[in-house]
């Protein structure tokens, strides 16, 4: 077993247990700040497993792409940050309009 084979083994890991946990969480919090921290864990995971396809030789990123770049791979690794800022946007105005 090498190296990348440990490293998605853990990210396939850990990433299970956070999903899993913030499922769990989701069942319990109708926050909407807290309900996109949960989708991009979510996404996160998804990402996770997505690359472990594309490493596999299962699934292709290279099906839609533009200027080299795959266009799927792009909106899986910048989706969740893009949920975690406004997680953090709303809990932003939400503190300061207090």
């Amino acid at each position: 077993m090498n190296s990348e084979h440990i490293m998605i083994l853990s990210r396939l890991a850990t990433g299970s247990i956070a999903a899993f946990l913030s499922i769990l969480l989701w069942s319990k919090t109708r926050d909407t700040a807290w309900m996109f921290v949960i989708i991009g864990v979510i996404v996160i995971c998804g990402e996770t497993i997505f690359q472990t396809l594309k490493a596999f030789g299962i699934v292709r990123a290279d099906l839609l792409a533009f200027s080299g770049v795959s266009v799927f791979e792009l909106v899986l690794t910048n989706l969740p940050i893009i949920f975690f800022a406004v997680a953090f946007l709303i809990m932003f105005f939400r503190r300061a309009l207090r």
